[in-house]
């Protein structure tokens, strides 16, 4: 169940976009991943109404790569908690994200959303279950950020149907989360990266998907916005059974947000367990290739950065 779900009440200032939006609606376009009926049992924070998403030894390339970048992996992301995927650039993170979202298909294994193959799932489903925004984000340049976020609703709507109260709401409840109130009504030609990033990430949220994927979601942000999808991530664990599997290129954002990480180099998954026993020295100098000093704390694992390790 979905955090929107959870918390039904109506949110104040709703915009009641219902009756000037014409009558298909935005149509959809923008890039995003979808997954089955999102209907379930209500109740926010309870993991046992959380979705499960499990990899089974999955083997993912590209056309024209000669060799699969994952192959024969298994994974297992935990129910209404964080996953997070860590590693050096070029381990296989963002093309196992795409596998788990079926925007690749596997050449053999299988992933399995609540037992279910996504591969036997029509888009329009799936993507009321599971969401990833693309990393091609493509969008008209002149379209506001409300209407953006707005395409998020479109798995949940008929072709000539009207946007409903609950499209609304779940558009506010997004643009809410992730601060994007003040820009509402800039077109998204006119936003600066950060900004933009912030605004699909909107997007994703309107969805209103029992499983979240998210792709290296704080690139581009300063430090605040940082900060602010971070809370919207944790904001999804605590007040939800969202299940979210989430790339990231920085491991301490990790040891503090995740409940498991899950650490890769070269296609392989080398460690995954809890931050505090999987971000260590020793994971840091094989997989990450630096000398560091990691120091426990009350709110994860600290790493410190010394040098980075060079090949003998």
């Amino acid at each position: 169940m979905s955090i929107f779900r959870a918390n039904a009440t109506e949110p104040e200032g709703s915009s009641g976009k219902t009756e000037t939006r014409g009558a298909n609606g935005p149509r959809d376009g923008t890039g995003q991943t979808g997954a089955g009926d999102a209907t379930g049992p209500t109740g926010a924070g309870d993991a046992t109404d959380a979705s499960d998403l499990n990899a089974e030894d999955l083997v993912v390339g590209y056309p024209t790569a000669p060799e699969p970048v994952i192959d024969g992996e298994s994974i297992a992301a935990e129910p209404g908690a964080v996953t997070a995927l860590v590693g050096p650039n070029g381990s296989g993170k963002s093309t196992l994200l795409k596998g788990l979202a079926d925007q690749i298909a596997p050449d053999d294994g299988s992933v399995l959303l609540d037992g279910r193959d996504v591969q036997s799932m029509d888009a329009k489903p799936l993507a009321k279950r599971l969401g990833l925004p693309s990393q091609e984000r493509t969008s008209p340049e002149s379209i506001t950020v409300e209407d953006l976020v707005y395409h998020g609703r479109y798995p949940h709507r008929g072709f000539f149907e009207r946007t409903t109260e609950e499209d609304a709401r779940a558009v506010e409840r997004a643009i809410d989360l992730t601060g994007c109130g003040h820009l509402r009504d800039r077109e998204v030609g006119s936003l600066s990266g950060g900004q933009r990033q912030l605004a699909w990430i909107a997007m994703a949220l309107a969805q209103d998907t029992d499983v979240l994927l998210l792709d290296e979601p704080t690139t581009f942000l300063d430090l605040h916005h940082q900060m602010e999808v971070m809370e919207v991530i944790e904001t999804l664990r605590d007040e939800s059974d969202v299940t979210v599997v989430v790339v990231l290129h920085d491991i301490e954002q990790a040891a503090r947000l995740a409940d498991r990480v899950v650490a890769l180099k070269g296609g392989e998954v080398r460690a995954r367990g809890p931050p505090e026993e999987i971000v260590t020295e020793d994971l840091l100098s094989e997989v990450f290739r630096v000398d560091a000093d990691v120091v426990d704390t009350d709110r994860g694992p600290r790493v410190t950065p010394i040098r980075a390790r060079h090949e003998e």
